[in-house]
């Protein structure tokens, strides 16, 4: 039997790995690496090699976004983090709205839906999640904040000016407006990240004199499958890694080389300056967006192969709340975790019941072949 290889140490260029995209249809699109599918190949699940072959780097990190791969899982793993980021990681947002006062143009509901998907700096594990609706607000599971303002006049305003903001004193109601207000042991729980906006620019509503609002405020932990307010993520995606093989056996012409170049993303294809001849850059293969515009030449038939790479992908996450963009993914991953052990208590007392329910039958068999005995020497 031949030895086992890393799914990593056979490179991009494996065909196993490979998704192929055609001018119509694209084909392999299934994974192969499962028992029983390669004659004298063991290619069972073993938890060293599937931690040999994972891989995540990041690429690209700044304070409101990261981009990482992670290569060596399937897909069916990959959008499960992905799902989990956008729908089951908490986030704190305004739920209960308590309009006192409100004479702006926008209507309470509308104003109030603004409100809610303001997102809030504050980090949900110093937060209890409510059981229910019906449960009651404490300084456990509820946060409360003022949002008060009123538009008046500036009597200094420069002469001549068309500017709201010059003419005006509050002529915009922003997120930076809601003031919190700590209820029982918040103060000193919060004491040194006070709970506000992540975005103090955020316009709620233009005001003119005049006009003013008065609301009180109630924010809670909620996750993104309840309301999409909730999601810690502006964005969380994911592409496959394109991989463009050219055919040495049929290089492309050199009079076409930039009209070849320019079916790709720019920086995907080398176009030599003296020579002509064209070549991929691996570094910025991953630009390409696989729109097969080359496939639309004949004179570039059969010049190149565009594949995508099955275990690759190519992750970007926005941050939008008190998480830090690299903390996001290690936040899935233990909700991950505590989904596997869940699954792992429930089939470890599925399967105490079974053997209790195998003992069980075993003993009313033995019960009955005992009865159905001594019934026959009887009979005789």
């Amino acid at each position: 039997m031949p030895p086992k290889q890393s799914t990593s140490s056979k490179g991009l260029h494996d065909p196993r790995r490979h998704v192929g995209i055609h001018p119509e249809h694209v084909s392999n699109v299934s994974s192969t690496d499962y028992p029983g599918h390669y004659p004298h190949e063991d290619h069972s699940w073993d938890l060293v090699k599937f931690a040999k072959n994972l891989q995540v780097k990041v690429q690209r990190l700044s304070g409101r976004s990261i981009d990482f791969d992670m290569v060596g899982v399937d897909a069916s793993i990959a959008n499960a983090f992905r799902r989990i980021m956008i729908a089951e990681v908490p986030a704190i947002c305004v739920e209960n709205v308590y309009v006192f006062n409100n004479t702006s143009v926008i209507v309470d509901e509308i104003l109030s839906h603004r409100i809610g998907m303001v997102p809030l700096n504050v980090d949900p594990a110093l937060i209890d999640i409510k059981d229910s609706i019906t449960d009651q607000p404490t300084d456990r599971n509820t946060l409360v904040f003022k949002l008060s303002a009123e538009c008046t006049r500036n009597p200094k305003a420069p002469k001549g000016s068309t500017n709201p903001a010059e003419l005006y004193h509050n002529s915009e109601l922003l997120s930076s407006h809601l003031r919190w207000e700590p209820q029982g042991e918040q103060a000193v729980v919060f004491g040194d990240n006070p709970p506000a906006p992540t975005n103090p620019n955020i316009v709620l509503v233009k005001l003119r004199p005049g006009q003013s609002v008065d609301m009180e405020l109630h924010a809670v932990k909620g996750v993104g499958k309840d309301h999409a307010k909730f999601t810690p993520v502006a964005t969380a995606s994911y592409r496959i890694l394109p991989l463009i093989i050219l055919n040495p056996s049929k290089p492309v012409p050199p009079e076409l080389a930039e009209k070849f170049a320019g079916c790709f993303a720019p920086g995907v294809i080398k176009v030599d300056p003296r020579t002509k001849a064209v070549s991929v850059d691996e570094k910025n293969m991953r630009r390409d967006t696989v729109s097969r515009e080359v496939y639309r030449h004949p004179e570039f038939e059969g010049c190149v192969e565009l594949k995508r790479v099955r275990d690759f992908f190519l992750f970007r996450v926005e941050s939008e709340s008190f998480y830090k963009p690299e903390n996001l993914l290690p936040e899935a991953i233990k909700i991950m975790r505590g989904k596997l052990a869940t699954i792992r208590k429930a089939a470890e007392a599925l399967l105490q019941d079974s053997d209790a329910i195998d003992e069980e039958m075993a003993a009313g068999q033995v019960r009955a072949d005992a009865t159905g005995a001594g019934t026959t020497v009887g009979d005789g």
